[in-house]
């Protein structure tokens, strides 16, 4: 299991030399990689569809309880069958789509990189392991929307998505660390099997931080906006990330989850609101667009609300709709992404008010953009449509709650037919349409082959509708409900509620068609009059923190080092003195030590430079003068014996004073000090307080008594371990090897800046040379 997760990525290694090698052409060998990984898991189907849960565990960080471990149900099979096989046919696809562009090799890998994050992330067991594939997942379609880079929008577009993604991960892991301390696990199978946590204390904060995450992900309202803009990646991209796997990640989770959060008012309650909210925006605005993909973009959002809404209700017969409902939208979604990819690829453009007429021209892309678009307005005998009967058998109520969860699914619904029949519709029949920028053809095997498979196996999956249940739907719905969902679906719907909901659905979503253009100007002119959006209020915050950054910097960051020396010396009197004095941690004094003649003169060699400093005049005074103190610490710890550190202390001092001495020379600054009186008292009171506060703690800490398990670890095991017999070196270049080496840098970074102030120095302006006469333009600005 581990390498069939892992396969992509490796995959992902050797994609630019395929490239380089077999050009275009790559796409058909690279898409083995996923076809042997829909096998592998397809070789599971029979044992999971016998119920049976299988655990692969490969230990990673195991003193931290972290494992490379995997979990294979009905819910991680069907998601791993859907990613690796639509997996195949995008990077068939996107051989074709990219032919001859310049970085074919970069962008396989990215999707190869994408596909093992997302197999990751719904195979994972562990939450940390979850968490680990779930971020790989913003960071790599993060390069997938930004892969035209050139492009302002492209960019845009990957930084909203990071942004949006990125925040609802960190309190994703937020609700994964309560989470496993609540239940004493992170292993998800382990928790699956403990039950709810509904009546936790940590109940709420554990919910709220895990739907911020998979809301996030699964662009649900107020999120939505980075969805819409990621139609700026290439088709494939919007065809696999956008329609079958990453949007369906948070999905994934929140049908996870259900069986540990769900069935609770608050659960109850949260999800159908947002997730019916969403079903609603991401259709009206999916009206208003003209552009293909913008308009499969916005029915993406609203089927994840759609999705969520129906999880949300906690009904099994209504999760057993939304179960067939996100198989069904991963083959109709991927293969209409593919089918307008194909007709911006024939035509070069999008928009259906420039396309028509192509149905002669593109026979076959059009025959799979039409059973695509029957699936997704949930007409017969498409899996679309029996996932639209059992969503309706599992929410029809009289009740106000199933009342509304109804009436939103059947106008979302109804507007989601309406769009899906203008985008296989439009640009196909009609005269053709002269503003065309392109002489249009059927696209090469490679652009069809995938809308044709995904478009069949939707016809497929409901005329096999019980073996389908059997194998898959029936299994996925058992582990999202956390029991068995006793219902079977049928492709002949029975004479009750939910076929005259299916009739109203359909009827309104023809309607809605045949008025498109009206309804779309009326939405658009609606959406125009709001003016404000989430889209916009993204800019407004990002330029909010831009701001507050900016505002910040220019107070803290003056570029003068006095203010940089003033704040941290309050912050550190202010982080030391209060809590001494709230807990009571004073230190009590007690007599002063009898000193031998050698200590005394340790003693005053001390005082003596203290003074030194204080009434230098120059500033290479003070610092010469600073190094005494230094040289006196270094006599304190060759009198406790401790030679080899007052080697070390010896040494950092005579090269700390000469090397600030030479910058001193080489810098042009000014050498006595011109601070007003009380510029010197308030600088002197600021420089002892900040002492006092130091030296305070250091006499608390030194007045506890003395835990020696730190020393005696070092001098059990520097020698059988490190092979040194000098505990503080083994300390240094072992134990603490890369805070050493970091010191290192720290040191290398400081010297390098000095440099560049003393390469920067003011230096003497040569004087002006008479002007010459017909200089050349170039000369004169050289000059």
């Amino acid at each position: 299991m581990a390498f069939a997760v892992l396969a992509p990525f490796f995959a992902a290694l050797f994609a630019p030399l395929a490239v380089a090698h077999l050009g275009h052409r790559a796409g058909w060998l690279l898409a083995l990689v996923p076809a042997a990984i829909f096998v592998y898991f397809a070789s599971f189907i029979g044992a999971v569809a016998d119920g049976q849960r299988i655990v692969f565990l490969d230990p990673w960080i195991p003193q931290y309880g972290v494992n490379l471990s995997f979990y294979l149900d009905g819910l991680s099979l069907v998601f791993g069958l859907l990613i690796s096989g639509i997996g195949v046919f995008i990077l068939i696809y996107a051989g074709g789509y990219l032919k001859g562009h310049h970085h074919h090799g970069r962008f396989f890998s990215f999707l190869l990189l994408f596909m093992g994050s997302m197999l990751g992330l719904v195979m994972g067991d562990n939450l940390i392991t979850l968490f680990v594939f779930w971020e790989l997942t913003s960071i790599t379609s993060f390069l997938l929307i930004g892969f035209d880079h050139t492009r302002e929008a492209a960019r845009r577009a990957a930084i909203q998505a990071l942004v949006i993604t990125g925040g609802g991960g960190l309190a994703l892991l937020a609700g994964f660390v309560l989470m496993g301390m609540a239940t004493g696990t992170i292993e998800m199978s382990q928790i699956l099997v403990q039950g709810r946590l509904g009546e936790h204390p940590w109940y709420v904060p554990i919910l709220l931080l895990v739907l911020a995450g998979a809301f996030t992900k699964s662009a649900q309202v107020p999120f939505h906006p980075w969805l819409p803009n990621a139609m700026e990646a290439p088709t494939p991209v919007s065809a696999y990330l956008h329609s079958a796997t990453m949007v369906k990640a948070g999905v994934y989770l929140v049908m996870r989850m259900q069986p540990v959060l769900g069935d609770t008012v608050l659960w109850s309650t949260i999800l159908p609101i947002f997730g019916g909210a969403t079903l609603i925006t991401g259709t009206l605005l999916g009206l208003r667009q003209t552009d293909l993909k913008l308009m499969l973009a916005y029915t993406t959002v609203a089927s994840l609300g759609l999705l969520v809404m129906l999880t949300g209700t906690s009904d099994p017969i209504a999760i057993k709709g939304a179960v067939l409902y996100l198989v069904a939208h991963s083959l109709f979604k991927g293969g209409l992404f593919m089918v307008a990819g194909c007709v911006d690829h024939e035509t070069g453009t999008r928009d259906y008010t420039r396309l028509g007429g192509l149905r002669p021209l593109m026979p076959i892309t059009f025959g799979a953009a039409i059973l695509c678009a029957l699936s997704m307005g949930g007409l017969p005998p498409f899996i679309g449509f029996v996932g639209k009967e059992v969503i309706y058998k599992g929410i029809a109520g009289i009740d106000p709650a199933h009342l509304a969860v109804t009436v939103v699914a059947v106008v979302g619904n109804a507007m989601m037919l309406a769009i899906g029949a203008a985008v296989a519709l439009k640009p196909f029949l009609g005269s053709l349409n002269s503003r065309m920028p392109k002489d249009a053809h059927e696209g090469p095997m490679a652009l069809w082959i995938g809308p044709v498979v995904l478009a069949a196996l939707g016809l497929v999956t409901a005329v096999m509708l019980h073996t389908s249940d059997v194998l898959f739907f029936a299994p996925m719905a058992d582990a999202i409900a956390g029991f068995f969902v006793d219902f079977e679906p049928h492709l002949v719907p029975a004479i009750d509620s939910a076929l005259a909901l299916s009739l109203v659905t359909i009827a309104l979503g023809v309607l809605i068609f045949f008025a498109y253009e009206d309804v779309r100007q009326a939405v658009d002119r609606m959406f125009t009059a709001i003016g404000w959006g989430f889209d916009q209020g993204f800019d407004q915050l990002i330029r909010a923190l831009i701001g507050i950054a900016e505002t910040v910097t220019s107070l803290f960051q003056t570029g003068q080092l006095r203010r940089y020396l003033v704040v941290t010396f309050v912050a550190v009197t202010l982080a030391v003195f209060p809590p001494l004095m709230f807990i009571d941690g004073l230190p009590e004094f007690g007599p002063f030590p009898d000193l031998s003649f050698y200590e005394w003169g340790i003693f005053v060699l001390a005082i003596s430079g203290l003074i030194a400093v204080i009434v230098a005049e120059t500033r290479l005074t003070a610092i010469i003068s600073l190094g005494v103190q230094g040289f006196a610490v270094a006599l304190v710890f060759l009198n406790f014996g401790a030679p080899d550190l007052a080697f070390t202390q010896f040494m950092v001092e005579t090269l700390s004073v000469v090397i600030l001495a030479l910058v001193l020379t080489r810098l042009s600054v000014e050498e006595a000090d011109h601070r007003a009186l009380g510029r010197k008292i308030s600088d002197g009171s600021l420089a002892v307080a900040a002492a006092a506060a130091l030296t305070l703690t250091l006499i608390a800490v030194v007045s506890q008594p003395v835990d020696l398990s730190l020393s005696e670890f070092f001098t059990t095991y520097s020698a059988p371990v490190a092979h040194g017999r000098n505990i503080v070196n083994v300390i240094l270049v072992d134990f603490r090897a890369l805070d050493t080496l970091g010191e290192i840098f720290v040191v290398m970074i400081a010297g390098l800046a000095c440099l560049a102030l003393i390469r920067l120095r003011t230096r003497r302006q040569p004087e002006a040379e008479p002007i010459r006469q017909a200089a050349p333009p170039f000369q004169e600005v050289a000059e």
